[in-house]
């Protein structure tokens, strides 16, 4: 299982953080790996002035909405397989 984190602080917020959970959300379902990324939330962390702060298995990643789907296949589904 991946574990993607998602700060969903006000700082993230207002940078996108729910644009980024539900594309995220979307991509998931559309490729069927509900059972593979655990998708969670958090409040900050700590890394307010970068994009909208993400870890997955512990690694930060600063993500946009814009780069939410090269993210996914360059990180997440790298960790998957």
């Amino acid at each position: 299982m991946v574990n993607v984190t998602i700060c969903i602080g006000s700082s993230c917020h207002l940078k996108g953080s729910r644009k980024v959970v539900e594309k995220l959300q979307q991509i998931i379902s559309e490729k069927g790996l509900k059972d593979k990324v655990e998708l969670s939330g958090t409040f900050c962390m700590g890394r307010c002035e970068t994009g909208v702060s993400v870890t997955v298995d512990g690694e930060y990643f600063s993500v946009s909405p814009e780069s939410v789907d090269e993210f996914f296949e360059n990180v997440v589904i790298a960790r998957v397989k």
